[in-house]
Order: structure tokens, then C-alpha cells, then sequence
């Protein structure tokens, strides 16, 4: 025991300083080792061991040191015990993000220890922490030319083929691959082109489809919903199917709520990226290679909108999980400038659900909602020069708020603007951000103006206590009063003036300062005598 103590203090103290680093004797190298590989029973020493080791080795000394020991990485990724092979997968990833371009090629001290099959076994049979430090490793591994030539093998019957490895293992296993396919595809749009045509994306729409098992689909469907936010995904999921397979989900009433909720949400990523809209503006047509199939992508994605509305008219009266994925989807496409057009446009527009949502009190969740969504499709987060919209969708967001007043007890739109401004924080926080896009449109700076109230409110430094609640108050007293200059109607009117004034000092205050500055007084006093 006093010896291994020994031995662990010096890695220690090599884990604290690079001075340490001479410390560290290959007798201390063979018996950490023959420790990890030993059945010792002391209780914490692996622990211990394979905690150090994995400090020294994700230094650059520590990763020069890998090379020479790759033989006990081979045999810690086939050890028994989960924490050695999860240490071995962190040490392949050190290796890989610090190796010395000077003293050879990692990949092929990879090929010539055999450690990519070794990395597969540990991610299919691993524990969770194997399967994912496995998974980084290989996502390192692909950040290489040499590396994509290992993971992508030009013979499709390679054992080590993803697609042959998803084909054989258990359905965890799979689950696994095909998260794997997922990290990989982030790694850049040259990796995903790679992935689109050895068709691997293929395999994800094959498992979204059998909907036997819905534990399964709902894995797969949270692996689409992380592939959907990739930045170059758009590019080539347009290409496939997915899109009519996740709207065919959508639109099929005996499937569970839960799914159907995924499928919208991931409609609502795809469609939210501008990516996609510039495919429709160069070409309408979309041909897979793959499936050999053509597809309609303008169609593909009226349909998908289509199907969120017939789920949003059906539910409309309700205040479900589901209503409210559709609201928050519907809001990440009208966060961009072509998917709030797209909203808009028709004579029976999809976003008149998420403003009847909005003034909606009849469901606190569905109201916060369609709050959010209408913010977005208002541009509340877009460019100052992106906000405003074309003229018919311009109308038609005009008209929606309109009809929606008159049909209220409210009247106007000013009154409903002022009855979400009065409710608690988490409404008031979205009725904030609502009016900071919509205030940029001529009609509504004048509903804003007409009521006092809603000036009061957006000026009281006050009435918010958080954060996010402040900044949201300020960010809309900012936008008021800009649109107020823009207008040059405050020049001629005193009454308009006089709010712009308000305004104007509101914002000087700034988002946190709950009053104004005061200067240090005097204080005078008795003197206290003993």
C-alpha cells in the first residue's frame, strides 16, 4: 500500500506542473499499468489511477507519452472494466487532438494497432460514458483526410462499414451508431457530403418510419432534432425524404402525441434555417441521388405547413403539450424573414393560430406560446433591416391583430396590448418583446401611443426584477421611442413630444437603474458623549 501511494502521489504532482513532468519514471508508467490491468482489491485505486492518468494525458507531454504506450490502450479498450475503457477512449481523443505532425501520422499508429474496431466495440457494448468518449475519439479521428479514409472505407463490405455495423447490432447499438452518423455530420459540410452520399442519412429515415417501437422513434426522432440545428444540415436533408416522412407523422391521428410533438418540432428547425428557402429560390425541384427519387421542395414544405395547421385547428381549443411544440415551430420559421412571409401568405394564413393563441387567456402555456412566436414573426429578433415584411404579409399580420381585437372585449389592439402588459412576469416578459417588433409598423406605433398606460408600464424601471425582464423593458422602451423619431410625428404634436420625452429618459436610465443617480449628501448628526 505505501508503495502504490507513492507511486500515485508522483503522478499527482505530474498532473499540477509541467516541472513535475520528470517525475514521472517509467517504473511509475509500468506499474499504473500493471495496476489498472491488475484485480488488486483496494477500494478507489482504479478510480484514482485512471483519474490521473487522464489529467497527465491531456497535456501535450502526457499525449507524446501515448504513442509509446499504445499497446496498454489497446488492452484497456478490451478491459472488463468500464472506467479503463472509458480512460483508453479519452486517451485515443488526447492522442488525436495534440499529436506532433513531425513524428508520423496518427492515423496510421491508428490502423497499426488496430484501434478504430476497438473503438466501435466500446461504443456499441460500452457503458453510456464508454459509448460517448468513444464517440468523441472517432469524431476526432474524422477531423484528419487520413482519418475520414478509416471511419469511410471505399469497400461497402467492410465490417467496420457504419452501415454494416448498424445492420448487426442490438438496437442500442444502433441507436448509437446512428448518433455517432449525427456527431460526425457537425463535423463540417465536407464530412456531412461524405455521410449524404454513402447514403448513411438513409438509415435515420429508415428507423423514423418503423413506428413499432415508439422508445426507438422517439431516440431517432431526438437524433433529428440535433441533426436539424447543424448549420449545413439544410443543405442535404432537403435532399431526402424527411420532410414528407416527419409530415406524414404530423398528419396521422393515431399516432402518440408525444411523437407527433418531436416530428413538429423538427419541421419547425428545418424550415426555420434561411438555407432552405434559398434551395426553393434556385430551384424548385431536388433530385436524390440516393433514393433516385425528385422531389418538390416548395411543396414539400407547403405540406409540412399544412399538416401543423390541420394539428393546431383540431387542438385549438385545448391547452396540450402538442399545441404548444406547434406554436413554439411555427415561431422558429417566422423568426426568419421568408418564413414569416411564408405564415402569412394564403387567404386562411397558418399564423392566425398563434395570434388568436396570444390574447388567448384560456391557457397560460398556449398564451406564452404563441407570445414568443408572434415576437418572432413581428422580427423582434431579426436586423433592424429584416423586420419589416412585404406588403401582403405586412396586411395580413395587420389584419390578424385587428380581427382578433374586434372579436375581443378589448376592441383594439392597444387594449390588448395592455391586458398581456398587466399580467405576471413570464406574459409581460413576452408582451415585451411582441411589441418590440410589432412598434416598427406605422398602425401600431399609433395603438401604443394612444394609450398612456402602456407607456407607463414600459417606463416603470420598477415593475421588472429579474434580468431577462429588465432588458426585455428596456429593449422595448428603445424601440418605441426610436420608432416615435423615425415617425417625426412627436415635432408637431406636444402630447406625442411629451412621450417621447419619457421615453427618451427611460432609456438613458438604462435597463438596470431602478432611479436616477443621486449625489452623496451631507449627514449631519448629534455627537454621541460617554
Amino acid at each position: 500500500m505505501f508503495d502504490q501511494g507513492c507511486h500515485v502521489l508522483v503522478v499527482y504532482l505530474c498532473t499540477r506542473s509541467e516541472r513535475c513532468h520528470s517525475l514521472f519514471t517509467n517504473q511509475d508508467k509500468i506499474f499504473l499499468f500493471d495496476a489498472l490491468q491488475s484485480k488488486v482489491d483496494v477500494p478507489g485505486l482504479e478510480n484514482t489511477l485512471a483519474a490521473c492518468l487522464e489529467k497527465i494525458f491531456r497535456t501535450k507531454y502526457g499525449a507524446a507519452l501515448v504513442q509509446q504506450y499504445m499497446p496498454f490502450v489497446q488492452v484497456g479498450l478490451q478491459a472488463n472494466s468500464q472506467i479503463v475503457r472509458c480512460l483508453a477512449c479519452k486517451t485515443v481523443s488526447y492522442l488525436l487532438e495534440n499529436f506532433d505532425e513531425n513524428a508520423g501520422s496518427a492515423a496510421q499508429l491508428i490502423i497499426e494497432n488496430n484501434v478504430y474496431p476497438l473503438l466501435l466495440d466500446c461504443l456499441i457494448d460500452g457503458n453510456e460514458q464508454v459509448a460517448t468518449a468513444s464517440m468523441d475519439a472517432i469524431k476526432n479521428l474524422a477531423c484528419s483526410s487520413e482519418g475520414l479514409e478509416i471511419i469511410f472505407p471505399a469497400k461497402s463490405d467492410e465490417a467496420t462499414h457504419l452501415r454494416n455495423l448498424a445492420a448487426s447490432c442490438s438496437s442500442l447499438g444502433r441507436v448509437r451508431v446512428l448518433a455517432l452518423i449525427v456527431k460526425l455530420f457537425s463535423v463540417s459540410s465536407s464530412v456531412a457530403s461524405i455521410i449524404y452520399n454513402s447514403n448513411l442519412l438513409g438509415l435515420l429515415e429508415a428507423e423514423v418510419n418503423n413506428t413499432n417501437d415508439i422508445l426507438m422513434t422517439l431516440s431517432i426522432l431526438e437524433l433529428l432534432y440535433e441533426l436539424a440545428e447543424i448549420p449545413h444540415g439544410t443543405e442535404f436533408l432537403s435532399r431526402t425524404s424527411l420532410l414528407q416522412i416527419l409530415t406524414s407523422m404530423i398528419s396521422n391521428t393515431t399516432m402518440e402525441s408525444i411523437l407527433r410533438s418531436r416530428a413538429i418540432m423538427i419541421c419547425g428547425r428545418l424550415l426555420s434555417k434561411d438555407n432552405i428557402f434559398m434551395v426553393i429560390d434556385e430551384s424548385s425541384k431536388i433530385y436524390s441521388p440516393n433514393s433516385n427519387v425528385s422531389y418538390d421542395i416548395e411543396l414539400c414544405v407547403k405540406t409540412a405547413l399544412s399538416a401543423i395547421d390541420g394539428r393546431l385547428e383540431l387542438l385549438k381549443s385545448q391547452d396540450t403539450d402538442e399545441f404548444e411544440s406547434a406554436l413554439e415551430a411555427l415561431g422558429q420559421i417566422g423568426s426568419s424573414i421568408q418564413g414569416a412571409a411564408l405564415l402569412l401568405s394564403s387567404s386562411l394564413p397558418v399564423a392566425r393560430h398563434v395570434v388568436d393563441a396570444a390574447f388567448d387567456r384560456l391557457g397560460r402555456g398556449k398564451q406564452l406560446a404563441a407570445l414568443h412566436a408572434l415576437g418572432n414573426i413581428s422580427g423582434e429578433n431579426r436586423p433592424d433591416n429584416s423586420i419589416m415584411l412585404n406588403g401582403d404579409a405586412e396586411e395580413s399580420l395587420r389584419r390578424l391583430i385587428y380581427e382578433t381585437a374586434a372579436k375581443s372585449s378589448k376592441l383594439t389592439p392597444s387594449g390588448l396590448f395592455l391586458s398581456v402588459l398587466k399580467w405576471e412576469s413570464e406574459i409581460r416578459l413576452a408582451a415585451f418583446r411582441l411589441i418590440t417588433g410589432l412598434v416598427a409598423r406605422p398602425w401600431c406605433l399609433i395603438e401604443i401611443c394612444s394609450k398612456q398606460e402602456i407607456i407607463s408600464i414600459v417606463t416603470d424601471a420598477h415593475i421588472e426584477t429579474t434580468k431577462k425582464g429588465m432588458e426585455a423593458r428596456h429593449n422595448c422602451c428603445s424601440a418605441i421611442h426610436k420608432a416615435l423619431l423615425a415617425s417625426n410625428k412627436h415635432v408637431s404634436d406636444p402630447a406625442l413630444a411629451g412621450l417621447a420625452a419619457k421615453l427618451q429618459k427611460a432609456v438613458r436610465r438604462g435597463p438596470y437603474l431602478a432611479r436616477e443617480r443621486l449625489e452623496a449628501q451631507p449627514l449631519v448628526m448629534t455627537a454621541e458623549r460617554f
